[in-house]
């Protein structure tokens, strides 16, 4: 589950796809590595709570993330999922105002992490990281627009669809009879926020998927039948963006 990522001589994506991590060249990785800490989070633990006052950045080496953000009202909006190689709290480590959203394990999760003063020095001083820096931001400023466009232009059953595939793709696991096993301690309210919809109509998607023979849910788990990946990425075609892995900054 969630290997370290690492850019390949041979990878082609535009820098604007690439995770922070793959942004960097192997000096600037080590400029990072020796500046920063590794330390693991167990599953169900916070790396940081929204409102808190603290400043310091991770880098994800393995293990996956919520990012959220409370409301007045009680709601938890879900605001991203990230992964190994994301950058996550750069927003508090450049401005050092208090953290805007909380970000929650939802498997064990090893991270780097930087203090802020050490992170603003890499900035200056490695012109690689504050480039990755650049393009990170503008990668999530530009994936929240098109995710609120989306929103207008897709039903909620394509973007979960879309969602669903991503999640398969990354944490899918082989299960009995050629199914694909999805293990995240991820609710439906959780879901929802992550396709921008209301928790009633994910439940109505997955309940007409389940009817159809497309998956089947269990507790934190979703698991995807022989067939069931490609009857949803028909759905998904409709979809006009990938659904939110990836939001606006954070921390």
């Amino acid at each position: 589950m969630g290997q370290w990522v690492a850019r390949q001589p041979g990878d082609d994506r535009a820098p604007a796809e690439q995770d922070f991590w793959s942004l960097l060249d192997e000096p600037a990785r080590q400029r990072v590595r020796d500046a920063a800490h590794i330390r693991t989070f167990a599953a169900r633990t916070h790396l940081v709570r929204q409102d808190e006052v603290s400043d310091h950045v991770f880098v994800l080496r393995r293990g996956c993330v919520k990012v959220y953000a409370d409301t007045g009202t009680g709601y938890q909006a879900v605001l991203a999922l990230r992964n190994s190689g994301d950058l996550l709290g750069e927003q508090a480590g450049l401005d050092r105002q208090p953290r805007s959203a909380s970000i929650a394990a939802l498997m064990e999760v090893e991270a780097l992490v930087i203090t802020a003063g050490r992170f603003s020095a890499l900035l200056r001083s490695v012109p690689g990281v504050a480039f990755a820096v650049q393009q990170v931001l503008s990668r999530r400023l530009r994936e929240a627009d098109r995710q609120r466009a989306a929103v207008g232009s897709t039903s909620v059953d394509a973007r979960l669809a879309a969602l669903v595939l991503d999640l398969g793709a990354r944490y899918g696991r082989p299960a009995p009879g050629r199914a694909v096993r999805i293990e995240l301690p991820l609710s439906q309210d959780d879901l929802a926020g992550l396709v921008l919809g209301s928790r009633r109509a994910v439940a109505r998607a997955l309940e007409e998927w389940r009817g159809l023979g497309i998956l089947t849910t269990g507790r934190q788990t979703l698991e995807l039948a022989p067939g069931g990946e490609a009857q949803l990425r028909h759905r998904a075609a409709g979809a006009a963006s990938r659904p939110p892995a990836a939001g606006p900054a954070h921390g």
